[in-house]
């Protein structure tokens, strides 16, 4: 089982970034992305729809043969991570908590800013795990949907994006937080803007978070890959007309081995 592969699933393909930073921290690991691509955004769907689709996204991964999977969504991380980890017999994370526990690692005034999609902030996922590790802790959360739209257009050095930026974080500089945690997938693309509007912060890129905690999690349970590996395999629900070109700025690298599935009669 140790070959088998690394599932990872988001409901677009933002989760590339997780993928990413998984490919740097475990050179060697398989990897099996599901971006659900045909039924995006989840944000905008309600609980029972993100469970279902969560719940589905997994058994595809699991049918490919995935000895882990990583949730990279964090409308389904939200309010689906029990639920999925409850309901299938291999080890689960989300991206929510990994992010979480780095934050409260480095914070020294224990006032952090959270930024992510509306549903992400507004559904209290983030404060629930603040108030479980750190009940003292200030968490302020900050709404930032055009960011997803933003990076997607590829306006990552962009004067709109850089005005939209001091609109969504300057109430935060303003709050005096020390601490920065990226809630979306999307986010880490945007990090040299936010740089120029908040240099002397500290920053919590929840990709790399996960990537290092999955890291953790394999050795622990005895799943790390034995020798050579690194295939990395993309599954997407919908193809869209330039699906590719965003896949590759999220990635960092060429999509080769990509195809469309069916998942949940889609």
């Amino acid at each position: 089982m140790n070959k088998n592969p690394v599932g990872v699933f988001d409901s677009g393909i933002g989760g590339l970034t997780v993928v990413k930073e998984i490919r740097k921290i475990l050179p060697n690991e398989n990897i099996v992305y599901l971006g659900d691509t045909a039924r995006l955004p989840y944000g905008t769907k309600s609980v029972d729809a993100i469970i279902k689709f969560s719940l589905e996204n997994t058994q595809f991964l699991i049918s490919r043969g995935a000895k882990f999977i990583v949730i990279a969504c964090y409308s389904s991380t939200s309010v689906a991570l029990d639920i999925v980890q409850k309901n299938i017999s291999v080890p689960v994370i989300g991206v929510i908590k990994p992010g979480v526990k780095r934050a409260l690692e480095i914070t020294k005034t224990g006032r952090v800013g959270v930024i992510g999609t509306s549903l992400t902030i507004y559904s209290g996922a983030y404060e629930k795990i603040f108030r479980e590790i750190d009940d003292q802790c200030q968490v302020l959360g900050k709404a930032c949907p055009l960011f997803v739209p933003l990076v997607e257009e590829g306006w990552l050095d962009h004067g709109a994006t850089e005005l939209i930026a001091r609109s969504y974080l300057e109430p935060l500089k303003d709050d005096n937080i020390d601490t920065l945690l990226l809630g979306c997938t999307h986010f880490p693309l945007l990090m040299d803007v936010f740089k120029e509007i908040m240099d002397d912060i500290n920053y919590v890129d929840a990709s790399r978070e996960v990537g290092l905690k999955l890291a953790r999690e394999l050795k622990r349970l005895g799943l790390e890959h034995p020798g050579k590996g690194g295939n990395l395999s993309i599954y997407l629900t919908d193809l869209s007309m330039n699906f590719k070109e965003i896949g590759e700025r999220f990635l960092g690298e060429k999509m080769k081995n990509f195809s469309r599935v069916s998942i949940g009669g889609k």
